[in-house]
This record gives C-alpha cells, structure tokens and sequence, in this order.
C-alpha cells in the first residue's frame, strides 16, 4: 500500500505543477511585482544571511522604484564544477535611487525545490521540478555561491542601453506574475535559466538571439553573449571573462551594504 501512495503522488506530480508543496525555506515564498504607473513595488525580494551553504536565515524585503531609474543590466553566468559546459545563470539590474546611489535587483530563474530535493539534469527533464523566478539581493545571489558553495561567478556588463534594460526588466517581472498565478514545470532543455533568458531578449527585441546549441550548453553562453556583441568587450574573450571573474572581490567584501559597488571595481 505505502508504494502504491508514493507511485501516485510520483504520477500526480509529473502531470500537475503546483505552488503547493513542503518547499525548500529559502524558495518557499514567490516574489511578485505591483504596477502603478511607471513605478513598481516588488514582493518579496530575497536577502538570505548564510552562515554555511546549507545554513542560513531566510529574510525578505520589499522594493519600490520608478522603471525609468533602471539604468543597465549584468549577465551573470556560474558554470557547473564538474560539467562546465554547464551553467546556472543570472540577470542583476541597476537601478538609480533618488539620492544618486546604484542599487541592484537580482534575477534567478531556478528550479522550485522541495525540503531535501537536490538538482538533477535527468530529473530536470522529467518533470520533477517546478520553475521559479528568485529575485534577490546580490548579497544573497551572488555571495551565497562565492563564499558558501565554493562556485565560481563571472559577471559582464551587457551593452543594453538603460531603456532596453527597462523593457527587460519589465518583462522579466510580468513572467514572475504569471509564474505566481501559474505553476510551470522546469526543463532542463527547453525552460530553464538560460532558456528563459533568452526569450526575454526576443521578446523586446525580436529574433536578437537565433538558435544556437549555446543556449542549450549555457556554459558557453558568456561566448555567446561575447560573440553576439551583448557583453561589453575588454579585449579577447579570455581577456574579457577574466575580469569578469568576481570571486576574490565577493569574498573580500562580504556582508558590506556596498558589496555590489565594490565587486564591480
């Protein structure tokens, strides 16, 4: 009887994504975005406190700005220590406040895990993960993987201009709408954080980024980007990922309410 339960949630849940679940704490809250105007009050923007990759203080804060303060927007790749042709990779907008210091949004397009569910690209691809977008603090983005997991981060400036960016944004946080109403499956192959990415881009700006097999292997998509002309170039591309490299910097200044300033000298 107990295997005949387990087999039918097992069934239930590969037929139907849901928003309820035993999540993982730090993915358990969905973020979402109001709309006034030109103004935008964002929902649960995660600052997570880690102590240890495993050990943390999940925290939360809101954040309201005008999208015209948005100014540029980071790509953020982290390859896969053991398969680098793979990667988990990110957004960080940069946002003007009133008082003329930049401040910076984070944008994570995970898989939705359960209490002690680990990532894996087989299980990715049959349905066993929802999709979530995390909007987060760098300090908690960016640290947690450079301090705590030991992963190593590259972060390029893109060459969008600051009204692009605002477009992106915005459509970035109309799918995290949806995505709050709606449950999506994540797919290794096909609705994943690249793949998402990606679609963004194409839908501000139609047919920018073709059908490249770098959009499935995102450990090449910083080559991509570079070859495309998204990234801003300093030299070669090895040159270029290079000082990309933010690791030594997070870890230098962690925990500073200046740490996305400083990682970006």
């Amino acid at each position: 009887m107990m295997l005949w339960v387990a087999g039918c949630r097992s069934v239930e849940k590969v037929i139907t994504p849901s928003h309820f679940r035993d999540w993982a704490p730090e993915q358990a809250v969905l973020p979402t975005a109001d709309f006034h105007g030109n103004r935008v009050t964002i929902q649960n923007v995660r600052n997570c406190q880690y102590f240890a990759s495993d050990v943390y203080l999940v925290d939360y804060y809101e954040k309201t700005f005008d999208v015209s303060a948005v100014r540029a927007v980071d790509f953020i790749v982290v390859p896969f220590e053991r398969t680098p042709l793979l990667a988990h990779t990110m957004l960080s907008f940069e946002i003007v406040g009133p008082d003329g210091k930049l401040d910076h949004l984070a944008v994570s397009v995970e898989t939705r895990k359960e209490k002690q569910e680990t990532y894996g690209p087989v299980r990715g691809s049959a349905r066993q993960y929802e999709l979530m977008y995390v909007l987060a603090d760098e300090r908690d983005a960016i640290q947690q993987r450079t301090n705590f997991r030991g992963e190593q981060v590259f972060l390029y400036r893109t060459t969008a201009t600051p009204e692009t960016a605002q477009r992106l944004l915005v459509d970035v946080l109309a799918r995290t709408n949806e995505l709050a109403r709606n449950p999506e499956f994540y797919d290794t192959l096909t609705n994943n954080c690249t793949t998402n990415i990606v679609r963004h881009i194409n839908r501000i700006k139609p047919d920018r980024i073709g059908i490249d097999i770098r959009t499935l292997l995102p450990g090449y998509s910083d080559k991509l980007a570079y070859d495309e002309g998204l990234i801003v170039r300093r030299g070669s591309y090895e040159e270029t990922k290079q000082q990309a490299y933010v690791n030594p910097k997070a870890q230098l200044f962690a925990g500073r309410e200046d740490f996305s300033e400083l990682i970006r000298r």
